[in-house]
């Protein structure tokens, strides 16, 4: 890569700072550290990484806490690193923004290969598309700003959500499978994930439609996969 992307990795474990750094160093990224969560958020807004591995039992404030906080002011790409692999857990730092999750232990090739996963979702989504700008009823989605717009009012979305409700938008009217969305999202290698996509999905209704329990643009097919519904123009 030309310019060398820089992935911060806040870990307090030396032995994990170490193992991650040698092989992203290795792929070409130049590695920041954080040993703590105090230090993570101000490393973040201070030298705005192009992703961040963010280990979930950090010392001082928890990696939760840390991903939410920087949620406020960056959608900066977070993959999280934990020892934990309940699917609590995974839900909830998925709610609270993070993009993917790894359970330690971890070899490194599947990390790097997360992180690269990550990094061209988040360059896909910031690519202009056609058509530039698609409506939807009280939804406006603005492709070339990376922009979405509940009646005129900005809503901000992670990289991730806005990837996927990219996809839906594209192919409004079409119901897409399980399978295309997490493999056109996410990669191949999550086609058989739908946590993943039933917690995104999920995500989206709450930020874009007025109930998410009823929602009324993207609707499921039971067993099949989702659509973006969007009223006929007249």
């Amino acid at each position: 890569m030309s310019e060398r992307q820089r992935v911060l990795v806040a870990d307090d474990d030396p032995l994990i700072q170490r193992l991650v750094r040698t092989h992203l160093d290795r792929a070409g990224f130049r590695v920041l550290s954080a040993g703590d969560g105090e230090a993570a958020l101000d490393m973040a807004a201070a030298e705005q990484p192009d992703l961040i591995v963010l280990d979930l039992m950090l010392p001082g404030i928890d990696g939760f806490e840390v991903c939410k906080r920087i949620r406020e002011f960056s959608l900066v790409p977070v993959v999280m690193l934990t020892a934990r692999g309940e699917q609590v857990d995974k839900l909830r730092g998925f709610e609270v923004g993070a993009d993917d999750y790894l359970t330690k232990p971890f070899s490194p090739p599947e990390l790097l290969a997360r992180i690269t996963a990550v990094l061209r979702r988040a360059e896909r989504g910031s690519a202009a598309s056609s058509p530039s700008v698609v409506r939807c009823g009280d939804l406006t989605i603005d492709f070339v700003r990376r922009r979405v717009l509940v009646h005129d009012q900005l809503v901000k979305l992670t990289p991730t959500e806005f990837q996927l409700l990219q996809q839906l938008a594209l192919n409004a009217g079409k119901v897409l499978s399980h399978t295309e969305l997490l493999t056109s999202v996410w990669g191949p290698e999550y086609r058989d994930d739908r946590d993943y996509l039933w917690a995104y999905v999920r995500h989206l209704r709450r930020k874009l439609e007025p109930d998410a329990e009823h929602p009324r643009h993207i609707l499921s097919e039971p067993g099949y996969g989702y659509v973006l519904d969007c009223p006929s123009a007249e």
